[in-house]
């Protein structure tokens, strides 16, 4: 997934830092074309194309739309994922479970339509997909080899009109694994729409080849949510109502920046400007060159973090929100923390199974002091966790660009190093429980750029459900090595706070 802000560094690039800042600098255009048009859905929506009614897109899409305008490549709007089974499978029983899987979720059907008059891009679904699904053997091949090509297949854009927005490959690769390759783009995928219909795929491949075993569920249609999406944007009451929210939380006062590696950026920023109050610092670098590494959690600590968090009613986000925020409170001696959050907004049955991506990316920001303890700060952090929910269907655009505004916010500057997602479904938790001791891999691949400093997804692995925790980052703005140390820094005070909740936050930080 791609950041709710774009900043830059100053750079040598001067091209490229102007891209950098107009990013941000431009994000107010975002929101208000999206006002705008969204203001027009039910009258856009009665457009054809190709006999099928076309839809504009929600903000969700629309976000990624936008950024992609400035990338080098288009391919930063690619996901990419492998799903690999230890067990052989018939080729020809998978390709028909996968068309079937197309046949029932539309979101899997979408393309894109482009309207010059408008200058505008609107979306339809396709009846049917016809396009041949390829069988490629990587047997002979090394797994450094198959995953290069896997990254290769990710790195090509699906920026056509009217074509299909992902790509599914049946693989088999060199550990004797089979199973599928999915790159698809963002504006019609995410991680939950993705594990979704590879579930789907596996449970019609079982239910049509093995005895005893269900056929799945109906999904839901993808159209009956976008018309839900754009009723709320359309100015509706709870439209208005999140709005009021989040423009009270930017006026109460202004966040500060917290570098990953303390104040210096901070500092750096304040003397270019010759204001020692300035609160904003760059947050990448004048590169969208992207990489990403992953550290894994193995699986008894794992258990031991889950068991806290059972046992005091929070989720294990808040838990790495508390680790995350208590790192960047003792690097930068600073009790205001602020990071992106990512938000899912799959709460319903039919936002859960209707596929295409709902992400919605907000500033999550906290003032904890150091004289409480790390069950105080947690639940302070669950609390307001809880509350920000409620309002997570806002446009985050025009989130940041009023905050920008407000405090005139200096272009390419922010507050936040860090964004945080974390995925706790596994297709097993999803239900796919059929498998039995079948073991299975997942995997993420590199579509090359970002368009932020640093991304953190934390992960179940599917081999041993310890975590994965895989930073999506400007090589330019991190190396793998400060990647790993902060990494390192995360898991300390997690353990610690949970070990000892009833410690103060301040001797934690002395204690790591």
């Amino acid at each position: 997934m791609q950041p709710a802000a774009m900043n830059c560094n100053n750079g040598t690039e001067t091209k490229d830092y102007d891209l950098y800042c107009n990013l941000q600098a431009m994000c107010l255009n975002l929101f208000l074309i999206g006002r705008v048009h969204a203001g027009k859905a039910w009258v856009s929506g009665m457009k054809t194309r190709k006999g099928h009614k076309v839809y504009p897109l929600t903000v969700a899409q629309k976000f990624h739309n936008y950024y992609a305008q400035y990338s080098p490549g288009k391919e930063i709007l690619n996901v990419g994922t492998s799903l690999t089974i230890e067990f052989e499978l018939n080729i020809e029983e998978l390709r028909k479970a996968i068309y079937k899987a197309y046949d029932r979720c539309e979101s899997m059907r979408a393309r894109l339509a482009y309207d010059k008059a408008e200058d505008q891009w609107y979306q339809y679904i396709a009846d049917r997909e016809e396009r041949e699904i390829e069988f490629v053997d990587f047997s002979e091949k090394t797994m450094e080899e198959a995953e290069a090509e896997m990254t290769a297949w990710t790195r090509v854009p699906f920026d056509k009109e009217d074509a299909p927005m992902n790509k599914v490959v049946i693989i088999k690769t060199p550990d004797g694994f089979e199973g599928l390759f999915i790159a698809g783009d963002h504006r019609f995928i995410d991680a939950q729409s993705l594990i979704c219909f590879m579930k789907d795929v596996i449970e019609l491949y079982c239910s049509a080849n093995f005895e005893g075993i269900p056929y799945p569920s109906d999904m839901r249609s993808y159209i009956e949510q976008v018309e839900k999406e754009l009723a709320y944007e359309a100015g509706s009451k709870a439209q208005a109502r999140d709005r009021e929210y989040f423009y009270r939380q930017i006026q109460e006062s202004e966040p500060i920046y917290n570098g990953l590696e303390g104040r210096k950026k901070l500092e750096e920023a304040r003397a270019a400007a010759g204001n020692p109050d300035l609160r904003t610092a760059p947050t990448g670098s004048d590169s969208f060159a992207a990489a990403i590494d992953i550290f894994h959690l193995e699986e008894e600590p794992t258990g031991r973090l889950m068991k806290f968090c059972e046992e005091q009613h929070i989720s294990l986000q808040c838990l790495l929100i508390m680790g995350i925020r208590t790192y960047l409170q003792k690097i930068n001696q600073c009790d205001d923390v602020s990071m992106q959050i990512a938000y899912a907004r799959r709460a319903t049955l039919l936002e859960k199974k209707s596929g295409g991506t709902r992400i919605h990316c907000f500033p999550f920001r906290t003032v904890i002091s150091e004289s409480k303890t790390f069950l105080e700060g947690i639940q302070e952090i669950r609390d307001k966790q809880n509350e920000v929910f409620r309002y997570v269907n806002f446009n985050p655009a025009e989130y940041l660009s009023y905050r920008g505004q407000y405090y005139q916010t200096p272009p390419g500057m922010g507050y936040e190093t860090v964004s945080l997602t974390y995925q706790p479904a596994t297709l097993k938790e999803k239900g796919l429980t059929d498998l039995g001791d079948i073991r299975y891999k997942t995997k993420r691949y590199c579509n090359g750029y970002y368009s932020d400093g640093m991304y953190l997804t934390v992960m179940h692995r599917t081999e041993d459900n310890g975590l994965d925790f895989s930073f999506e980052h400007q090589t330019k703005a991190y190396s793998r090595e400060q990647l790993e140390y902060f990494y390192y820094y995360i898991c300390k005070i997690m353990f610690k706070g949970t070990e000892s909740p009833n410690l103060k936050i301040g001797d934690i930080i002395k204690l790591v």
